[in-house]
Protein backbone atom coordinates (compact mmCIF):
# COMPACT_ATOMS: atom_id res chain seq x y z
CA UNK A 1 0.00 0.00 0.00
CA UNK A 2 1.55 3.75 -0.92
CA UNK A 3 2.18 5.58 1.88
CA UNK A 4 -0.55 8.31 0.43
CA UNK A 5 -2.62 5.54 0.57
CA UNK A 6 -2.66 4.40 3.86
CA UNK A 7 -2.27 8.44 5.38
CA UNK A 8 -6.04 8.77 3.88
CA UNK A 9 -7.12 4.98 5.13
CA UNK A 10 -6.01 6.52 8.35
CA UNK A 11 -7.46 9.41 8.54
CA UNK A 12 -10.76 8.15 7.53
CA UNK A 13 -10.64 5.50 10.05
CA UNK A 14 -9.88 8.30 12.80
CA UNK A 15 -13.33 10.13 12.00
CA UNK A 16 -14.97 7.08 11.86
CA UNK A 17 -13.93 5.97 15.20
CA UNK A 18 -15.25 8.95 17.42
CA UNK A 19 -18.80 8.10 15.41
CA UNK A 20 -18.60 4.66 16.73
CA UNK A 21 -17.87 5.58 20.42
CA UNK A 22 -20.44 7.93 20.03
CA UNK A 23 -22.89 5.69 18.90
CA UNK A 24 -21.39 2.53 21.88
CA UNK A 25 -22.50 5.77 24.37
CA UNK A 26 -25.54 6.32 22.86
CA UNK A 27 -26.82 2.59 23.02
CA UNK A 28 -25.88 2.22 27.04
CA UNK A 29 -27.86 1.73 29.65
CA UNK A 30 -26.02 3.21 32.86
CA UNK A 31 -27.08 1.83 35.80
CA UNK A 32 -27.19 4.47 38.97
CA UNK A 33 -27.73 2.95 42.71
CA UNK A 34 -29.38 5.30 45.14
CA UNK A 35 -28.78 4.50 48.82
CA UNK A 36 -31.61 6.54 50.72
CA UNK A 37 -31.85 7.44 54.46
CA UNK A 38 -35.57 8.59 54.79
CA UNK A 39 -39.44 8.14 54.64
CA UNK A 40 -40.68 6.96 51.76
CA UNK A 41 -42.22 10.33 50.74
CA UNK A 42 -38.93 11.96 51.66
CA UNK A 43 -36.88 9.97 49.47
CA UNK A 44 -39.90 10.36 46.70
CA UNK A 45 -39.23 14.34 46.95
CA UNK A 46 -35.56 13.83 46.43
CA UNK A 47 -35.59 10.89 43.89
CA UNK A 48 -38.28 13.80 41.91
CA UNK A 49 -35.42 16.49 42.20
CA UNK A 50 -32.56 14.18 40.95
CA UNK A 51 -34.38 12.83 38.09
CA UNK A 52 -35.13 16.41 36.95
CA UNK A 53 -31.57 17.12 37.02
CA UNK A 54 -30.84 13.80 35.15
CA UNK A 55 -33.53 14.08 32.70
CA UNK A 56 -32.02 17.97 31.83
CA UNK A 57 -28.73 16.12 30.85
CA UNK A 58 -30.83 13.71 28.73
CA UNK A 59 -30.81 11.06 31.04
CA UNK A 60 -34.37 9.04 31.24
CA UNK A 61 -35.22 6.46 33.11
CA UNK A 62 -36.43 3.49 31.20
CA UNK A 63 -34.52 4.28 28.11
CA UNK A 64 -30.52 5.09 28.99
CA UNK A 65 -30.61 4.86 32.74
CA UNK A 66 -31.67 2.21 35.03
CA UNK A 67 -31.82 3.56 39.29
CA UNK A 68 -31.36 0.95 41.90
CA UNK A 69 -32.87 2.76 45.04
CA UNK A 70 -32.58 1.12 48.41
CA UNK A 71 -33.28 2.81 51.71
CA UNK A 72 -33.37 2.86 55.65
CA UNK A 73 -36.21 4.52 57.45
CA UNK A 74 -36.50 5.63 60.84
CA UNK A 75 -34.23 4.76 63.68
CA UNK A 76 -29.85 4.61 62.23
CA UNK A 77 -29.06 0.91 62.13
CA UNK A 78 -25.49 0.75 60.80
CA UNK A 79 -25.43 -3.12 60.51
CA UNK A 80 -28.66 -2.55 58.26
CA UNK A 81 -27.27 0.49 56.04
CA UNK A 82 -23.94 -1.51 55.62
CA UNK A 83 -26.29 -4.87 53.83
CA UNK A 84 -28.20 -1.75 51.43
CA UNK A 85 -24.65 -0.36 50.49
CA UNK A 86 -23.40 -4.40 49.71
CA UNK A 87 -26.78 -4.99 48.15
CA UNK A 88 -26.20 -1.96 45.52
CA UNK A 89 -22.43 -2.60 45.59
CA UNK A 90 -23.48 -6.12 44.12
CA UNK A 91 -25.31 -4.97 41.30
CA UNK A 92 -22.56 -3.41 39.98
CA UNK A 93 -23.77 0.18 39.26
CA UNK A 94 -21.88 2.47 37.53
CA UNK A 95 -22.32 5.27 39.70
CA UNK A 96 -23.62 5.48 43.49
CA UNK A 97 -25.55 8.46 44.65
CA UNK A 98 -25.77 8.93 48.47
CA UNK A 99 -28.14 11.66 49.90
CA UNK A 100 -26.46 12.08 53.51
CA UNK A 101 -23.24 12.02 55.46
CA UNK A 102 -24.06 8.01 56.91
CA UNK A 103 -25.27 7.00 53.43
CA UNK A 104 -21.92 7.96 51.97
CA UNK A 105 -20.16 6.68 55.06
CA UNK A 106 -21.69 3.21 54.33
CA UNK A 107 -21.31 3.42 50.29
CA UNK A 108 -17.22 4.36 50.75
CA UNK A 109 -16.93 1.62 53.12
CA UNK A 110 -18.71 -1.12 50.53
CA UNK A 111 -16.64 -0.07 47.77
CA UNK A 112 -13.54 2.00 46.62
CA UNK A 113 -14.12 1.12 43.00
CA UNK A 114 -17.67 2.18 42.04
CA UNK A 115 -17.60 6.11 41.67
CA UNK A 116 -19.96 7.87 44.94
CA UNK A 117 -21.88 11.25 44.21
CA UNK A 118 -22.74 12.21 48.36
CA UNK A 119 -25.62 14.64 47.34
CA UNK A 120 -26.16 16.19 50.46
CA UNK A 121 -22.69 16.11 53.56
CA UNK A 122 -22.86 18.68 56.34
CA UNK A 123 -18.83 18.48 56.57
CA UNK A 124 -17.57 16.45 54.12
CA UNK A 125 -13.78 16.86 55.28
CA UNK A 126 -14.41 17.45 58.82
CA UNK A 127 -16.33 14.44 58.75
CA UNK A 128 -12.91 12.02 56.89
CA UNK A 129 -15.56 11.80 54.27
CA UNK A 130 -12.89 13.48 51.48
CA UNK A 131 -9.18 15.01 51.65
CA UNK A 132 -10.08 18.28 50.59
CA UNK A 133 -13.03 20.24 49.15
CA UNK A 134 -10.85 20.94 46.00
CA UNK A 135 -9.44 17.58 45.45
CA UNK A 136 -11.46 14.67 47.25
CA UNK A 137 -9.43 11.98 46.41
CA UNK A 138 -10.69 8.41 46.47
CA UNK A 139 -13.91 7.43 44.84
CA UNK A 140 -16.29 10.01 46.64
CA UNK A 141 -16.88 13.94 45.65
CA UNK A 142 -20.26 15.41 45.91
CA UNK A 143 -22.00 18.68 48.03
CA UNK A 144 -21.92 20.39 50.68
CA UNK A 145 -24.87 21.87 53.26
CA UNK A 146 -22.20 24.37 55.09
CA UNK A 147 -23.65 22.64 58.06
CA UNK A 148 -22.39 24.20 61.17
CA UNK A 149 -21.88 27.65 59.15
CA UNK A 150 -25.23 28.10 58.95
CA UNK A 151 -26.64 27.59 62.81
CA UNK A 152 -25.29 31.07 64.00
CA UNK A 153 -27.72 32.22 60.82
CA UNK A 154 -30.54 30.76 61.69
CA UNK A 155 -30.39 31.81 65.62
CA UNK A 156 -29.88 35.28 64.48
CA UNK A 157 -32.65 35.31 62.75
CA UNK A 158 -35.03 33.96 65.18
CA UNK A 159 -33.94 36.68 67.29
CA UNK A 160 -34.46 39.30 65.18
CA UNK A 161 -37.73 38.02 64.42
CA UNK A 162 -38.95 37.44 68.00
CA UNK A 163 -36.58 39.80 69.93
CA UNK A 164 -38.24 38.40 73.46
CA UNK A 165 -37.01 35.00 72.95
CA UNK A 166 -34.73 33.82 76.08
CA UNK A 167 -35.15 30.09 75.88
CA UNK A 168 -34.43 27.71 73.06
CA UNK A 169 -34.97 24.42 72.87
CA UNK A 170 -32.63 22.60 70.47
CA UNK A 171 -33.84 19.53 68.81
CA UNK A 172 -31.01 16.93 67.77
CA UNK A 173 -29.97 13.65 66.25
CA UNK A 174 -26.94 12.42 67.65
CA UNK A 175 -26.76 9.82 65.13
CA UNK A 176 -27.06 12.35 61.92
CA UNK A 177 -23.33 12.71 61.33
CA UNK A 178 -19.78 11.90 62.38
CA UNK A 179 -18.33 12.55 65.53
CA UNK A 180 -16.63 15.91 64.27
CA UNK A 181 -19.90 17.44 62.26
CA UNK A 182 -21.22 17.01 65.21
CA UNK A 183 -19.06 18.32 67.75
CA UNK A 184 -19.37 21.66 65.65
CA UNK A 185 -22.66 21.95 64.97
CA UNK A 186 -23.26 21.84 68.87
CA UNK A 187 -20.19 24.33 69.33
CA UNK A 188 -21.63 26.78 66.70
CA UNK A 189 -25.22 26.24 68.71
CA UNK A 190 -23.62 27.02 72.09
CA UNK A 191 -21.47 30.25 70.68
CA UNK A 192 -24.62 31.71 68.86
CA UNK A 193 -26.63 31.31 72.48
CA UNK A 194 -24.13 33.17 74.30
CA UNK A 195 -23.69 35.44 71.81
CA UNK A 196 -27.50 36.43 71.83
CA UNK A 197 -28.62 35.93 75.06
CA UNK A 198 -30.31 33.01 74.85
CA UNK A 199 -30.40 30.03 77.33
CA UNK A 200 -30.21 26.50 75.09
CA UNK A 201 -32.07 22.83 76.43
CA UNK A 202 -30.55 20.19 73.81
CA UNK A 203 -32.78 17.77 73.63
CA UNK A 204 -31.80 14.63 71.50
CA UNK A 205 -33.96 12.44 69.14
CA UNK A 206 -32.41 9.01 67.88
CA UNK A 207 -35.52 7.59 66.26
CA UNK A 208 -39.69 8.33 65.65
CA UNK A 209 -41.11 6.80 68.67
CA UNK A 210 -38.76 9.45 70.88
CA UNK A 211 -40.52 12.50 69.68
CA UNK A 212 -43.56 12.50 71.65
CA UNK A 213 -40.79 12.32 75.02
CA UNK A 214 -39.31 14.47 73.58
CA UNK A 215 -41.47 17.87 73.22
CA UNK A 216 -43.14 16.79 76.67
CA UNK A 217 -39.64 17.80 77.84
CA UNK A 218 -39.08 20.92 75.41
CA UNK A 219 -43.12 21.82 77.04
CA UNK A 220 -42.02 21.47 80.74
CA UNK A 221 -39.41 23.05 80.63
CA UNK A 222 -41.07 26.56 79.26
CA UNK A 223 -39.21 26.84 75.90
CA UNK A 224 -39.73 29.90 74.07
CA UNK A 225 -38.80 28.63 70.91
CA UNK A 226 -37.47 25.77 68.97
CA UNK A 227 -34.45 25.15 66.71
CA UNK A 228 -34.50 21.82 65.00
CA UNK A 229 -31.31 20.36 63.20
CA UNK A 230 -30.62 18.84 60.61
CA UNK A 231 -30.05 14.93 59.68
CA UNK A 232 -32.51 12.42 57.33
CA UNK A 233 -34.15 11.03 59.89
CA UNK A 234 -35.73 14.25 61.54
CA UNK A 235 -36.78 15.86 57.63
CA UNK A 236 -38.25 12.02 56.97
CA UNK A 237 -40.53 13.46 60.05
CA UNK A 238 -40.98 16.97 59.51
CA UNK A 239 -44.37 16.68 59.33
CA UNK A 240 -44.81 15.06 63.20
CA UNK A 241 -42.08 17.88 64.08
CA UNK A 242 -44.54 20.53 63.16
CA UNK A 243 -47.58 19.43 64.31
CA UNK A 244 -45.81 18.70 67.75
CA UNK A 245 -44.07 22.36 67.62
CA UNK A 246 -48.01 24.09 66.50
CA UNK A 247 -49.37 21.89 69.43
CA UNK A 248 -46.96 23.43 72.14
CA UNK A 249 -47.42 27.14 70.47
CA UNK A 250 -43.65 27.00 69.90
CA UNK A 251 -42.52 29.08 66.77
CA UNK A 252 -39.57 27.01 64.88
CA UNK A 253 -36.50 27.71 62.50
CA UNK A 254 -35.71 24.77 60.29
CA UNK A 255 -33.26 24.39 57.79
CA UNK A 256 -35.08 23.53 55.16
CA UNK A 257 -38.00 24.62 53.68
CA UNK A 258 -40.37 22.14 54.01
CA UNK A 259 -40.80 22.81 57.02
CA UNK A 260 -42.61 25.92 56.60
CA UNK A 261 -44.49 24.46 53.73
CA UNK A 262 -46.15 21.92 55.91
CA UNK A 263 -46.66 25.03 59.22
CA UNK A 264 -43.31 25.72 60.34
CA UNK A 265 -42.57 29.33 61.28
CA UNK A 266 -39.65 30.24 59.34
CA UNK A 267 -36.35 28.38 57.77
CA UNK A 268 -32.90 29.91 56.19
CA UNK A 269 -30.66 27.60 54.30
CA UNK A 270 -29.75 25.88 51.15
CA UNK A 271 -32.65 24.07 48.34
CA UNK A 272 -31.88 20.72 49.65
CA UNK A 273 -33.82 19.97 45.75
CA UNK A 274 -31.35 22.83 44.15
CA UNK A 275 -28.61 20.16 45.53
CA UNK A 276 -29.80 17.24 44.49
CA UNK A 277 -30.57 18.48 40.77
CA UNK A 278 -27.04 19.64 40.53
CA UNK A 279 -25.57 16.14 41.95
CA UNK A 280 -27.28 14.90 38.87
CA UNK A 281 -24.06 17.22 36.60
CA UNK A 282 -21.76 15.11 38.88
CA UNK A 283 -22.88 12.01 38.13
CA UNK A 284 -23.08 13.08 34.47
CA UNK A 285 -19.43 14.09 34.26
CA UNK A 286 -18.71 10.29 36.11
CA UNK A 287 -20.65 8.80 33.53
CA UNK A 288 -18.77 10.44 30.39
CA UNK A 289 -15.40 9.49 32.57
CA UNK A 290 -14.53 12.16 35.27
CA UNK A 291 -13.35 10.43 38.35
CA UNK A 292 -14.31 11.85 41.43
CA UNK A 293 -11.17 12.63 42.95
CA UNK A 294 -10.93 15.27 39.63
CA UNK A 295 -14.03 16.80 40.85
CA UNK A 296 -14.18 18.96 43.38
CA UNK A 297 -17.05 19.20 46.02
CA UNK A 298 -19.54 21.34 45.71
CA UNK A 299 -20.97 24.15 47.67
CA UNK A 300 -24.57 25.36 48.03
CA UNK A 301 -24.86 29.26 46.57
CA UNK A 302 -28.71 29.25 46.43
CA UNK A 303 -29.94 30.65 50.16
CA UNK A 304 -33.67 30.57 51.22
CA UNK A 305 -35.53 32.68 54.07
CA UNK A 306 -39.05 31.50 54.08
CA UNK A 307 -41.62 32.62 55.89
CA UNK A 308 -45.14 30.92 56.93
CA UNK A 309 -47.43 34.62 57.65
CA UNK A 310 -50.48 32.27 58.67
CA UNK A 311 -48.62 30.55 61.26
CA UNK A 312 -46.93 33.55 62.49
CA UNK A 313 -51.03 34.66 63.07
CA UNK A 314 -52.11 31.65 64.91
CA UNK A 315 -48.95 32.26 67.43
CA UNK A 316 -50.08 35.49 68.03
CA UNK A 317 -46.37 36.45 66.97
CA UNK A 318 -45.58 40.19 66.06
CA UNK A 319 -43.05 39.84 63.33
CA UNK A 320 -41.25 42.75 62.76
CA UNK A 321 -42.26 44.39 59.15
CA UNK A 322 -39.05 44.94 58.04
CA UNK A 323 -38.30 40.94 58.87
CA UNK A 324 -40.83 39.80 55.83
CA UNK A 325 -38.68 42.58 53.92
CA UNK A 326 -35.54 40.10 53.35
CA UNK A 327 -37.11 36.90 52.90
CA UNK A 328 -36.97 35.14 49.94
CA UNK A 329 -40.39 34.00 50.22
CA UNK A 330 -43.60 34.86 52.23
CA UNK A 331 -46.51 31.55 52.85
CA UNK A 332 -49.84 33.14 53.32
Amino acid sequence: MKRREFITLLGGAAAVWPLAARAQRADKVYRIGYLGLASAAAQATRMKALREGLAALGYIEGKNIVIEERRLEGAYDQLQLAQLAAQLVDLKPDVIVAPATPAARAAAKATTAIPIVASVMQDPVGDGLVASLARPSGNLTGLSLLGPELVPKRMELLKEALPNVSRVAVLWHPDAFGEHTTRDLLRETEAAGQRLGVTLRFVSVRGPDEFDRAFSAITTEGADALLAGGGPMLFGERRRIVDLAAKGRLPSVFNAREYVELGGLMSYGPSVDDLFRRSATLVDKILKGAKPTDLPVEQPTKFELVINLTTARELGLTIPREFFLIANEVIE
